[in-house]
């Protein structure tokens, strides 16, 4: 199989280079001529845009910062959609323009994939990565050793739609997670309570999280570097918030959630790195919540795994 993949930032650059790590006939597309060097030089085959990437190629997986952007490449691709041609989108995009260009792909006789990932960069970098998978069930099977390439965890969600949802869904609760961390960390420093000691006591209880035993580690390092910026966070819990909405859900927390943020992004700048929505607290106290020992950033210190599909408690 021929694979195209536009997108080679954060998360895409790591998607990629797992499918060129493990042997895949891969050619790239982006618009940063230097990313797409850097594939080139270590075998990757060069598009010069997105129809080409989709006429040369049986499959196309997009990794994208937004909807808008997303709409826009589908556009591009669409004349050269033809029968036996997929589709794979693993960006976190709205449910209602996956949907819209899902439909377009398919009337032009081509297959589709949604295929959010969840689990950070560093786990995109060694294949590690969880994936949500929604399409019908022939289109999963047919696509599944690529996924299993891209990740470890394969989730078929559904159909088209019910992987977007979920992956906001993700995003919301990792971000609710990001939020209570920061609060506890500043104050048990205000409580006088060493932050090393603080983040095993958290690490070890029933309150740790994955993004505590994450995120939490760049934040006392002051790097505060996950490869995720705070207007990315906005976008995916507004997704969340129009979903509640949309459904007659009448939410407490997820507003609160949007105005925080609404607030770092004005005072910090829409691409400032997402961990440091902790910045608001120290701003607000004086207190500096940096500790010795802690990485600069993220990696993944499990041996990258073959992937296999989950599949769901009480399912056969």
């Amino acid at each position: 199989m021929k694979v195209g993949f536009i997108g080679l930032g954060n998360v895409g650059a790591k998607l990629a280079g797992s499918l060129l790590r493990n042997g895949h006939d891969l050619t790239v597309f982006d618009l940063d001529a230097e990313k797409v060097a850097e594939f080139v030089a270590r075998g990757a085959g060069q598009a010069d845009n997105a129809a080409e990437l989709m006429r040369d190629n049986d499959t196309v997986v997009t990794c994208l910062p937004s909807p808008a952007i997303c709409a826009a490449t589908v556009t591009e691709m669409l004349p050269e959609v033809t029968a036996g041609k997929t589709w794979m989108e693993m960006s976190t995009t709205d449910e209602t323009v996956m949907k819209s260009l899902a439909g377009q792909v398919q009337a032009a006789g081509g297959s589709v994939v949604e295929c959010p990932v969840s689990g950070g960069c560093h786990r995109a970098d060694t294949g590690n990565i969880s994936i949500f998978a929604g399409c019908d069930r022939p289109t999963f099977e047919r696509v599944l050793p690529l996924l299993t390439t891209l990740g470890r965890r394969v989730l078929h969600t559904g159909d088209i739609g019910t992987a977007s949802v979920l992956k906001v869904m993700t995003n919301y609760l990792a971000t609710a997670n990001l939020l209570t961390c920061c609060e506890a960390l500043v104050t048990m420093k205000a409580a006088g309570i060493d932050l090393n000691t603080t983040y095993e006591a958290m690490k070890i209880s029933s309150g740790t999280s994955f993004v505590h035993e994450t995120e939490s580690q760049v934040i006392l390092n002051g790097s505060r570097d996950i490869s995720f910026t705070m207007d990315l966070v906005k976008k995916d819990i507004g997704l969340f918030q129009k979903i509640a909405e949309d459904a007659g859900v009448p939410l407490e927390i997820s507003p609160l959630m949007v105005s925080m943020f609404d607030d770092g992004i004005a005072k910090y700048g829409p691409r400032e790195l997402s961990p440091n929505i902790i910045k608001r607290l120290e701003d607000a106290t004086g207190l500096d919540i940096t500790a010795p020992g802690f990485p600069t950033e993220l990696v993944d210190d499990e041996p990258e795994e073959e992937g296999y599909e989950v599949i769901p408690t009480g399912r056969a």
